[in-house]
């Protein structure tokens, strides 16, 4: 089960952003820490490295226990009753969702099935089978094949194709059960960026997702990294996508972070340019996402999302007093980006958290100045 956990982290945002080019494990890995010993991060409340969760950017207790009853008991009808307690709309069904297929398809992959004994994720189909109508089902089955065609085949194969393909139906089929939700649809993203949809067809797909759902940061993820992909990783078409979300997003929406995921998607190879992290390119879209985290609210699923790759970006920055800020909100839960795209999400974190906590002291800050 430990080891389903990890895996789980590893896949969750994973397939809603898409995966990203190894360059950025490199990037991560060319921090020196220098001599982070020096401070203790324990002196802050801060977790042990040991107990860092890498399960989720945040908490979602209501997921984790439903998630144990399902797994353990290979009974469905909890996730069904999570999910149709979801609003539809918003980001915590669309992150649950994804829990639910990563968790099949990771069974799937542990279990494959034999003569003595079912597959794993077993739950999964009898789900599909029993009822048919349930929307939630529907979406979770849609985004298995997804998370399958990426994780088992390659791209451009037969195997892959086919796999996509029976995403795609299997994403009208949950869309026609629920015709207002948009996951269905942001589901299909990822069957966009796989079949190599043209920008007209994908134009109208995202249409239907503006219409349900405008501001649904997920979705905008998503579509981030279709842009980034369908066009050679093109900086400039990826940048303006991400500029035209943040300058229509509502008060209080994390829209206004985009520019910043965009920056990261494009990160270069090797930075040959001192001052790379103070520069005005990335400046401009730190502001933006810590504008977007102030006027947030608090219980906004997306936010932690936020806070960790603001993390990255400040410590980077050598802006120690600011990245203590956001490190005091997110600590504890580390399944985001940047540190999923690591080997060890929590012993990266807890190299950056050390480079955090000794950049502090050094500039005169303490346990007793820390604003919370």
């Amino acid at each position: 089960m430990e080891i389903l956990w990890v895996l789980i982290a590893l896949v969750m945002m994973g397939f809603v952003i898409g995966p990203i080019a190894m360059r950025r494990r490199a990037g991560i890995q060319q921090v020196s820490p220098g001599d982070p010993d020096a401070a203790d991060p324990a002196n802050y409340g801060f977790v042990q490295q040991e107990e860092l969760d890498i399960r989720m950017p945040g908490p979602d207790q209501d997921l984790l226990d439903v998630l144990d009853v399902v797994q353990g008991t290979q009974n469905y009808r909890a996730a069904s009753q999570l999910l149709a307690g979801t609003e539809a709309e918003g980001e915590r069904r669309w992150q649950r969702v994804q829990a639910f297929a990563g968790a099949a398809a990771l069974e799937l992959q542990q279990r494959p099935g034999g003569v003595s004994d079912s597959p794993g994720g077993q739950w999964l189909r009898v789900w599909r089978a029993e009822a048919p109508k349930d929307a939630g089902g529907a979406a979770v089955h849609a985004e298995f094949l997804v998370q399958q065609a990426w994780r088992t085949s390659t791209p451009g194969t037969d195997d892959f194709r086919i796999i996509m393909e029976e995403a795609k139906a299997a994403c009208g089929e949950a869309a026609l059960l629920a015709p207002g939700d948009p996951i269905p649809y942001i589901i299909e993203l990822s069957v966009a960026r796989g079949l190599a949809y043209a920008q007209p067809e994908f134009e109208k797909l995202w249409l239907k997702i503006l219409d349900r759902a405008p501001t649904h940061m997920g979705a905008h993820l998503a579509a981030l990294h279709y842009w980034c992909e369908k066009w050679h990783g093109s900086r400039e078409l990826a940048y303006t996508f991400a500029e035209s979300a943040a300058a229509r997003a509502p008060q209080g929406s994390l829209l206004a972070a985009m520019p910043l995921f965009a920056v990261f998607e494009h990160l270069p190879e090797v930075n040959l340019v001192s001052g790379f992290y103070q520069s005005e390119v990335v400046t401009k879209a730190v502001h933006g996402a810590l504008f977007a985290v102030h006027a947030a609210r608090p219980d906004d699923p997306m936010l932690a999302h936020v806070r960790h790759l603001l993390v990255w970006f400040l410590i980077r920055s050598e802006r120690w007093a600011e990245a203590m800020s956001q490190l005091v909100h997110v600590d504890g839960h580390v399944g985001a980006l940047p540190w999923t795209l690591t080997a060890d999400p929590a012993a990266d974190y807890a190299i950056f958290r050390a480079l955090a906590v000794a950049g502090y002291e050094a500039n005169g800050g303490s346990p007793a100045t820390l604003l919370r």
